[in-house]
């Protein structure tokens, strides 16, 4: 179906359905209900309070479809079982893996534009809460998501639509499923009572794939939740505002630099904006920059009798600068044969 039988069939729905609103809609309103890019904050569905499905209607494109609901509304849907030849759930798609992916950080883009929601793909925050055990480092080690609290039992939505890749137990996730999505991204569930899906299924935004527990290495019952790209994991806090249950954009710039541990989500603000859309050159620039400030770094392995003040003299350099290039504060015990970068 092409896009004016689409406008058609849609104009003679949504008259009939307008009943008590007595509304007629006008071939320019139909019109503008062809999906557009999704440039503002995306709220989260509610997941089971949708209404029935009436009929499906399909399109130009085969894994686009028009869903007419009872209620009167209707919205674009993807056709799972289209998308499952895409090449994106064939790149390193491994089962039992978790991070099958052997791409090197230099080689990635600059920047990619993830589409994580439009008019035919919708978004569910996994959990609405506040985060307790934020992205980054903390105590002394790589915390490669965020923490949100949950009760042992509460469902876990999928937050977006994807294909689950791996639904498996480890020893220091527990119980872990990973969805994989049309834009290459993949969400992680981990320390989950129970899973509720398996490997290959196609799942939507607001689907329960788990049930939250403290499964693997885990000191209460809380969702592990992580965003990754090519195998590299960047903060979630990037994408959503678990507190307000919001996806920030429908579009994400994701940028190389922010795959690292030390590039953590800042406040929004008009910085924000144009730190997100600065030119490419400015970004290898940057990129070289700090290449060329790595290859400068010099390291030192602690010796018995180490402080952070004598490594500061000797390197000419502050307590609160090596503190800040190691994640560490200065009252950190120094233990025999860690590297410190104190340049």
């Amino acid at each position: 179906m092409g896009k004016q039988q689409v406008i058609t069939v849609l104009l003679a729905f949504l008259s009939l359905t307008a009943g008590a609103q007595e509304h007629r809609f006008s071939l320019k309103e139909a019109e503008e209900l062809i999906p557009r890019e999704v440039l503002k904050p995306v709220k989260s569905l509610i997941p089971g309070n949708n209404p029935s499905v009436h009929d499906t209607l399909e399109t130009s494109d085969p894994v686009i479809k028009i869903v007419l609901c009872n209620d009167g509304t209707w919205h674009y849907m993807r056709d799972v079982a289209a998308m499952s030849d895409s090449a994106v759930f064939r790149k390193a798609w491994k089962e039992n893996v978790l991070n099958p992916y052997n791409s090197k950080l230099e080689d990635l883009p600059f920047r990619v534009t993830l589409c994580l929601a439009d008019s035919a793909s919708r978004f569910c925050c996994p959990r609405q809460v506040k985060v307790f055990s934020p992205f980054g480092w903390r105590r002394r080690r790589n915390h490669t998501g965020v923490d949100l609290p949950l009760a042992h039992g509460t469902p876990v939505y999928a937050a977006f639509d994807g294909r689950v890749r791996c639904s498996m137990y480890n020893r220091g996730y527990g119980n872990i499923v990973v969805v994989r999505h049309a834009s290459g991204l993949e969400t992680s569930y981990a320390h989950l009572s129970a899973r509720k899906v398996e490997a290959g299924d196609f799942v939507s935004a607001g689907d329960v794939i788990g049930l939250g527990g403290s499964t693997g290495r885990s000191t209460g019952p809380h969702l592990h939740f992580e965003t990754r790209y090519e195998g590299y994991a960047f903060d979630p806090q990037w994408l959503m505002d678990f507190e307000t249950g919001t996806l920030r954009h429908g579009y994400f710039v994701l940028k190389r630099k922010y795959l690292s541990n030390t590039s953590k989500y800042y406040p929004e603000s008009e910085d924000e904006e144009e730190e997100i859309y600065k030119t490419e050159e400015e970004d290898r620039a940057e990129a070289e920059r700090i290449a060329k400030e790595m290859a400068a770094a010099q390291y030192h392995t602690i010796k018995s009798g180490d402080t952070l003040l004598g490594l500061a003299a000797r390197y000419h350099t502050t307590v609160s600068a090596i503190c800040k290039l190691n994640g560490i504060s200065s009252t950190t015990t120094l233990r025999i044969g860690r590297k410190l970068r104190v340049k």
